[in-house]
């Protein structure tokens, strides 16, 4: 019988795009904390190494628009989904083996390490950006909500899962126990991306490549891209709002130990139920934009405003909870929000598939890829700046919960330029007049 190529991806297409979002999740964990405290604690080294070598992670990110150009140009994104995973899963394991080798060899061994640093972060936006303009076309609209959600709580699932059996077969650690641990997350990383990815994209209708005489240069078609207002504004959107929901991440705890005299265990588990609140809060999305799809209740920019909405009014609270003292409901505070900020997150991601589609079909992977890279930027810059910020008001003020509290603040103004943002975007046309998706639109 013949395959039906315009019914679009089912759920079990999405759920199994979102074992990619796992695979890659197992990966980075062990990038980003392991090999972070190895360096740090077996390694002795200072924290602002592994510091740098993230950092690197996230500033190639960049070169995403170029990436999803290049899928763009092929009409296929598997192959850069695949490739993507070979360089990401190659990367992990060479800065385990960088990581190892530093013990004998510090120079080597932190050169390997960079090196690979960069091939990780070229591999997660290669396959990243070409799996969410995937998504995209072939996700229908009132599912993107809960789609979005599918694939990234299964890239926690990859945090989740990988952690722990990572931590229980390194002990007793040895860099050669390291190396082994890495080696098989990566080989079996890319096994499942692979498994999971194949067969997927012949559901949707065939796009031929783009004839050599037609292909416009990439820096044109960049141009093009960003000469549309709407793509523009969510340009600064994405990078305004995640440079506030970053900024929180490498403070909050401290905050906690300072102001509420909390012990390391206690600010832990506060991290914990941060966690949890983000994962209720893009279930909640997932579930209303599904059972009320038609209705007022579906609009995911009208999620991105509450998101962000809730997650300034509970960064306010926080910073001026310190006068309220013992009685400040701090708990029930970071939960809320981690709710909040659980739905802008999988709110924006539904709505950055949704406005991919925009305009030229050859453009849909450079969008993705310039909101990507403004993602990954401010991502990475905003748990830097927060800290940095924090040491910069104390060093004008007695008082460290003072310091905190602008912090919080400002960070809670984010939010709110955010929601401005995000009300300007259907306020000027496309410059193909295309509308906008109606899951997405103003109700």
């Amino acid at each position: 019988m013949a395959q039906d190529r315009s019914a679009g991806l089912g759920w079990p297409q999405i759920v199994r795009l979102g074992l990619v979002q796992t695979a890659l999740g197992s990966v980075v964990v062990l990038m980003t904390a392991t090999l972070n405290r190895v360096m740090v604690v077996e390694l002795a080294l200072p924290a602002f190494v592994p510091g740098l070598l993230v950092a690197l992670h996230y500033a190639v990110q960049v070169l995403r628009p170029r990436w999803g150009y290049g899928s763009d140009r092929s009409g296929r994104r598997t192959p850069w989904i695949v490739g993507g995973m070979a360089a990401l899963c190659l990367g992990g394991f060479g800065a385990a083996c960088g990581t190892a080798l530093a013990a004998e060899n510090l120079a080597l061994g932190l050169a390997l390490a960079a090196l690979s640093f960069l091939c990780v972060g070229m591999g997660v936006g290669a396959a990243g950006t070409s799996l969410l303009v995937l998504l995209s076309g072939g996700v229908a609209p009132a599912r993107r909500g809960a789609a979005a959600t599918v694939v990234w709580v299964m890239m926690i699932v990859g945090f989740a899962v990988t952690a722990p059996l990572a931590g229980h077969f390194l002990d007793p650690f040895s860099g050669l126990r390291l190396v082994a641990v890495s080696g098989t997350v990566s080989l079996v990383a890319f096994g499942v991306a692979a498994l999971a990815v194949a067969g997927v994209e012949r559901r949707l209708p065939l796009r031929a490549p783009e004839a050599a005489e037609a292909r416009r240069p990439f820096f044109t078609v960049l141009g093009q891209v960003l000469a549309d207002p709407v793509a523009r504004t969510f340009t600064v959107f994405v990078f305004v709002s995640m440079l506030a929901y970053s900024a929180q991440e490498l403070i909050l705890e401290p905050y906690a130990g300072l102001v509420f005299a909390m012990s390391p265990g206690a600010t832990t588990k506060l991290a914990g139920l941060q966690h949890g609140g983000v994962l209720a809060g893009m279930l909640l999305v997932a579930a209303v934009t599904l059972l009320a799809r038609g209705t007022a209740l579906a609009s995911l920019r009208l999620w991105i405003g509450i998101g962000c909405a809730g997650s300034a009014a509970a960064l306010f609270a926080l910073a001026s909870g310190a006068a309220s003292g013992a009685d400040f409901p701090l708990r029930a505070m970071v939960f809320a929000l981690g709710v909040a900020n659980g739905a802008y997150a999988v709110a924006a991601i539904g709505s950055m598939m949704a406005l991919a589609g925009r305009g030229d079909a050859r453009e849909r992977g450079t969008r993705m890829g310039v909101w990507g890279a403004a993602q990954g930027v401010a991502f990475g810059a905003g748990g830097f700046l927060g800290a940095v910020a924090v040491d910069a008001v104390r060093l004008v003020t007695a008082e460290p919960v003072q310091a905190y509290a602008v912090v919080f603040a400002a960070e809670g103004v984010l939010f709110l330029v955010a929601v401005v943002l995000a009300a300007r975007l259907d306020s000027a046309p496309a410059p193909d007049s295309v509308p906008l998706d109606p899951a997405f639109s103003a109700r």
